[in-house]
């Protein structure tokens, strides 16, 4: 691989040969440090409880149809209703997150759905849990965008895709959590659904320590000139992956050596890239991601005019097509599924645990797209989950027993949330700083257009032919979003455009 030159930057401490390293270039070269972990974990926790609410509301709309008798179009609304306001907070909390900073706009949308989904549990009609569902959508929708771009700006580049799909595998614990809270907790009785949604104001309590325990974007803090707090935090990282190997100090500056981040990294790649041997070699070689203490090659791309400038419109546009497509077929199927099953003649238990087992499946899928994403890259990752989940939703629309409608949706399950995972990596990776919340968020915004538009697709297309045709259009669907994947640019190894 080609590596990039290490320009001049005044207020950077010096490293390798008297040359200089920016503050990404100092990130992009540790290893996964216990700091980066910590991250990882506040992350990932307010992720997977934004999962258990969008996952609760399914299993909240199949109580409701049997202890309120609610229709299907009144069960499209209340979901619909929470991804119309997801679609409006992936924008506007993209557009804050570029203007007062991730950490900030992470912890608010948290504030934010937490307390709209406890409300949620004291609603007396369809009217009420409607409204609260779209409050409890302005949050959910901010949050994943947000939450990907912060993580994507500390995560070394050599790992960045692999951490990133770590960081969306706690989708699959929030999920198993909503099907457990569904099968043990909604299902209990005529007001299980209240205490199911009750659990959810725990968002609103770890906002405090997202806000108060997590550190802000260097890459945010330069473009806004706050680089007393940049360098801070980015000394804080350095001696995280100092206390972890054998490293030292060069100088008064602070700034780890070349020899200190390779011996560091000696002990450390062996945890954080173990799943991945071929990365080292393929840094040798010019083939792959390179090693802990090399500095990456930098995405040339600049934001000269927005998303949809000339340099950025071809990746904006195929963004969008993906971000649309799996929004339609992931939510049309998995919103629906346990009232699907209970139209089949399963009870509502039946239905939620055969639901519980399916989820179970996402797990394996994060962690089979977490080890391809860096061997055989961003791209074709994505594309072949897709792929994959397009046979498999076929597959779903044709089990006619229970055996065969637990493996097919386990296979739809496993590849989907895949899916999902490499999209996630790949999202900020195609953007500078100034406007990688923005165009993060816009392509999440666009997909929950799609969203909206499930929830009521689905009983057209059950009516029309049954749900062979349904999940035949969610097949078609994926198969779109598949090509459109194709499209985008190979990112594994490469540090973030500044």
């Amino acid at each position: 691989m080609t590596m990039s030159p290490t320009p001049s930057v005044p207020d950077t401490p010096l490293a390798d040969a008297g040359h200089a390293l920016t503050r990404s270039q100092r990130l992009d070269r540790l290893p996964f440090t216990r700091k980066h972990g910590k991250l990882l974990g506040a992350s990932g926790i307010g992720w997977a409880l934004d999962a258990m609410d969008v996952g609760l509301i399914s299993f909240v709309i199949a109580a409701l149809s049997v202890h309120w008798g609610i229709s299907k179009g009144d069960g499209s609304l209340i979901a619909s209703a929470g991804f119309a306001g997801m679609a409006i907070g992936a924008s506007v909390g993209g557009l804050l997150a570029d203007r007062i900073g991730r950490r900030s706009v992470f912890a608010l949308t948290l504030l934010v759905y937490g307390l709209a989904t406890g409300a949620s549990a004291l609603a007396m009609g369809v009217g009420t849990l409607i409204v609260l569902r779209f409050v409890v959508g302005l949050g959910l929708g901010a949050e994943l965008p947000v939450a990907s771009t912060l993580m994507s700006e500390f995560a070394p580049a050599r790992i960045r895709g692999r951490v990133i799909v770590w960081l969306e595998a706690f989708w699959a614990l929030g999920w198993i959590l909503a099907a457990v809270i569904g099968t043990f907790v909604a299902a209990s009785g005529p007001t299980g659904w209240r205490w199911a949604l009750a659990i959810g104001l725990v968002p609103a309590l770890y906002s405090l320590v997202v806000r108060l325990g997590t550190p802000e974007s260097v890459r945010f803090l330069e473009t806004v000139g706050r680089h007393d707090e940049a360098e801070a935090v980015v000394r804080s990282f350095e001696d995280s992956a100092a206390r972890g190997g054998q490293s030292s100090r060069s100088g008064s500056s602070g700034a780890v050596s070349s020899s200190a981040v390779s011996s560091s990294a000696a002990s450390a790649v062996a945890a954080a890239d173990a799943p991945d041997s071929v990365a080292p070699v393929a840094a040798a070689t010019g083939t792959g991601s390179p090693a802990a203490g090399e500095i990456p090659e930098t995405d040339p791309v600049r934001a000269t005019g927005g998303i949809w400038s000339r340099t950025l419109r071809g990746r904006t546009a195929g963004l969008w097509a993906v971000w649309f497509c799996i929004n339609l077929a992931y939510y049309g199927a998995f919103i629906w599924i346990p009232t699907l099953l209970v139209d089949r003649g399963f009870t509502l238990t039946q239905s939620f645990t055969f639901t519980l087992i399916i989820t179970l499946a996402q797990i394996p899928g994060y962690a089979v797209a977490a080890w391809l994403i860096e061997v055989l890259g961003r791209r074709w990752t994505l594309t072949v989950f897709l792929a994959g989940s397009a046979v498999a939703a076929i597959c779903y629309g044709l089990a006619d027993s229970e055996a065969t409608i637990i493996a097919a949706g386990c296979a739809l399950s496993f590849f989907n949330l895949g899916a999902w995972g490499a999209l996630y990596a790949i999202g900020p990776e195609l953007y500078p700083t100034a406007v990688r919340g923005t165009g993060t968020g816009a392509a999440a915004a666009f997909g929950r257009v799609a969203s909206m538009l499930a929830p009521f697709l689905v009983p057209l297309l059950v009516v029309t032919g049954g749900q062979v045709l349904a999940f035949v259009g969610f097949a078609i669907a994926f198969a779109l979003a598949a090509a459109a994947a194709f499209t985008l640019p190979e990112q594994r190894g490469r540090a973030l455009a500044p």
